[in-house]
């Protein structure tokens, strides 16, 4: 900080003090402040107290003098103290957090949260978001409701009846029902939703079915290839690719008039080559995995802005609400069996085929038959956030946000109430600490999202509501959706969450082994020397507005799979879990206590853990293969060097802010601490200068700002870096077979201008790490 810059500051800290004379200033620099009367006051002047004898204001005046100096002494000892004092108390506070975190409580909470079927916008999904306030609230945390009017769709009348071909009497008419399991008395609740597709359009259709594989965009153009016309057909697909609204959307383009998405046992049922559920954890026969299919994010009818009571609302039909235009249903691998055994046409692909009980997978076109009916109730509904925040003590006015949706499609009790349970256990013992005397510097914020299972909407409202708030003051966020599925660290994040995640898991220990710790299984499990981290690019949860849309950087933390067998099911319940997902919770402690510790650092360490140099280094990986890329496809001059340049900068700001961040290190002054906070207001605004308010190129991407990370265009669940560039290439390559010289060169000329796009984006980045106008 440039002098001048700190002794302004100074002054303005012993105006606050008035009547105490400033013990950081020489008695020349407090001549110089006389010059600083005409700063503006902090804090509003105080009217004077009435007229009172001399002697009565001599002794008020002493006991106010001697009140402030102890407020200063105090002031001063808790800014002064040694650095290493503060870091061995943040240690201890630590270690009693992962002393507290307690199994029983957890399971307790995973018990009352999935005792009913909760799906958005239901009496039972209020009533658990009552059981979240009421725990905070029990915590001593402060708590509200935030709400949101929202359109949700659900199930009123299903069929889908199957002709095998002109000679078969007469039609069958599939199950499309879950079958109770023995044992289960969760699966017997006649309050389980039937299965649907969220945001599928009502219609009443028929046509000769066509096996598409995963519903992925090759796979339509395998189809093609082998001359499957699907125009007109229904399209039957397997679950576990990609994103199952882009199996429904990949089918709408293909011309099919439905998509019908079950759960192959190659996928689900470990090849039905062992037991399935209740006597092991794979998925039985009539297993079916509910899901949206919306391609948006957040509330349909708002896309953009939030979905508060008098706010504006698109109509349905509107391109911008992102609604699929043909029927679709989920249905088993039980009900999926007939249907593929009635097609005829050429045998599929080796790949192609899975586990059923099958002859061959053929391709069709038919002769089987499907009609199917499909209705639903498409409505305005009102959605309930919980918000606790624990107050920071000098710095309020940061927020460490930490998030789960409670929502379910049916109990949840892996998705998404084992991250539910964790999020209420932290609140506990982070409220237990502050009543203890812990003090986060800064504030944490707990929140449990409503309807994230629609499309993430009731964390996107809410960012959209909070953004401008959230691009000031947002440190990062938190996020564990399915907390616990099974065995096996993995975690996605930003990337200058990296090594503060890594020194974590080395704290905790790892449920599944004896002597080791979180992080030695994790780096063991990819067999390398570091672990693998994932990237957030994809809409698999409630981080993405976060992320893509308000530049927060995100975290999320799991043991076990994301696609695990119970998923969207109803058998992912509490017998479940008690049986085969985590039967002692140990894996839940996990989880919780990592959740927990990566918000007691962000939120108390003086300087804040993120590391840019990781991020830079990355950036440079990410543009040599884009580099590698135009010259394997003979880019019409296309050049990467503004990317490369760009990231050069920002790897030099990153080593430079590095340096000025040990020098921050050790004993305190107010001016020390003047000059982290502003280190520290330039690390969190690094990641808002990767978005661009135009956001990714191509129908329907706009919302998604982030230029560095974003979803994969053809599987909303997937990740890619440089997403636009990498789109455009996509483009312009596919443009090379089919068009002449001049449309060629517009699309490498799009390419081009992409690349152009990411560099800015990043030069901006390098500028805010820097912390100096140009």
């Amino acid at each position: 900080m440039p002098e001048g810059e700190g002794w302004l500051a100074a002054a303005h800290y012993c105006q606050l003090l008035r009547a105490v004379p400033c013990v950081f200033c020489s008695k020349d620099r407090r001549e110089q402040l006389d010059d600083a009367r005409d700063l503006p006051p902090l804090l509003n002047d105080t009217p004077a107290p009435p007229s009172l004898s001399k002697k009565r204001m001599n002794w008020r005046l002493l006991l106010l003098m001697a009140a402030i100096f102890l407020a200063v002494l105090v002031s001063l000892f808790n800014i002064l103290m040694p650095a290493r004092a503060r870091a061995n108390g943040a240690n201890q506070w630590q270690k009693a957090f992962m002393g507290a975190v307690n199994n029983a409580s957890i399971r307790n909470h995973l018990f009352q949260l999935t005792k009913e079927p909760h799906v958005a916008g239901t009496p039972e999904d209020f009533a658990t978001a009552d059981y979240v306030f009421q725990r905070f609230q029990e915590y001593g945390l402060a708590v509200h409701y935030t709400d949101y009017d929202v359109l949700l769709s659900y199930p009123l009348h299903r069929s889908l009846i199957l002709t095998a071909g002109p000679t078969q009497e007469p039609p069958l008419e599939l199950s499309l029902k879950e079958e109770p399991v023995e044992g289960d008395l969760y699966s017997q609740n006649p309050k389980v939703i039937p299965t649907f597709h969220a945001y599928a359009p009502s219609g009443n259709v028929s046509g000769e079915v066509v096996y598409a594989n995963y519903g992925r965009l090759e796979d339509f153009q395998k189809l093609a290839a082998m001359g499957i016309d699907v125009k007109g057909a229904i399209v039957v697909a397997r679950y576990h690719a990609i994103y199952r609204g882009d199996i429904v959307e990949n089918a709408a383009n293909a011309g099919a008039v439905a998509a019908i998405i079950y759960s192959d046992p190659q996928d689900y049922a470990a090849n039905y080559t062992q037991e399935v559920y209740p006597h092991s954890q794979w998925l039985p026969p009539s297993g079916i995995q509910r899901g949206t299919v919306s391609q948006g994010v957040g509330d349909p009818l708002t896309p953009g802005w939030p979905s508060t009571p008098k706010a504006e609302r698109i109509s349905t039909s509107d391109p911008e609400a992102m609604l699929p235009t043909i029927p679709s249903l989920p249905i088993s691998a039980e009900d999926a069996k007939p249907i593929l055994a009635s097609l005829g046409g050429p045998v599929s692909p080796a790949e192609w085929h899975g586990a059923l009980d099958l002859p061959q997978y053929r391709l069709g076109r038919g002769p089987g038959v499907l009609n199917l009916s499909f209705s639903a109730n498409q409505t305005v509904t009102r959605i309930r956030n919980v918000i606790a925040v624990i107050k920071g003590s000098e710095e309020p006015d940061r927020y460490v946000i930490l998030g789960n949706h409670r929502d379910a499609w049916v109990f949840g009790a892996v998705d998404p109430n084992s991250g539910t349970a964790s999020l209420l256990e932290v609140g506990q013992q982070l409220g237990e600490l502050v009543q203890k005397g812990w003090k986060p510097r800064r504030s944490i914020v707990l929140c449990s999202w409503d309807a994230e299972e629609y499309g993430m909407v009731g964390s996107t409202e809410w960012v959209e509501q909070n953004i401008d708030i959230l691009g000031t003051s947002a440190v990062a966020y938190l996020n564990v959706d399915c907390g616990v599925s099974g065995p096996g660290f993995s975690a996605g994040a930003s990337p200058q969450l990296d090594n503060l995640l890594q020194e974590v898991t080395k704290q905790v220990k790892d449920p599944d082994s004896v002597d080791h710790s979180v992080f030695e299984q994790w780096v063991a499990s990819h067999k390398g020397s570091t672990p693998l981290i994932h990237r957030l690019g994809g809409g698999g949860s409630d981080f993405v507005a976060f992320l893509q849309h308000a530049g927060v950087p995100a975290l999320d933390l799991q043991f076990g799979d994301d696609d695990y067998p119970m998923y969207h099911t109803a058998y992912d319940n509490f017998h479940w879990m008690e049986k085969f997902g985590d039967p002692l919770f140990h894996r839940h402690v996990a989880v919780t206590t990592l959740f927990g510790l990566m918000a007691m650092r962000l939120s108390s360490d003086a300087l804040l853990p993120l590391d840019f140099v990781t991020y830079a280094k990355e950036l440079e990986s990410y543009a040599m293969g884009v580099q590698m890329e135009l010259a394997e496809c003979n880019a019409l001059g296309v050049s990467a060097n503004p990317l490369v340049s760009a990231i050069s900068n920002l790897k030099s700001a990153a080593l430079q802010i590095k340096q000025q961040l040990k020098q921050a290190q050790g004993s305190s002054s107010v001016l020390l601490l003047l000059r982290r906070r502003f280190i520290n207001d330039r690390l969190l605004q690094v990641e808002r200068a990767f978005l661009d308010d135009r956001g990714l190129s191509g129908t329907g991407r706009s919302w998604y700002k982030h230029l560095v990370y974003g979803p994969v265009s053809s599987n909303a669940y997937g990740t890619s870096f440089f997403p636009g560039i990498k789109n455009s290439i996509t483009l312009a390559l596919s443009a090379s077979s089919k068009h002449d010289d001049a449309a060629k060169m517009r699309q490498w000329a799009a390419v081009q201008h992409e690349i152009w796009r990411v560099a800015r984006v990043v030069e901006r980045a390098a500028l805010v790490l820097q912390g100096s106008l140009t």
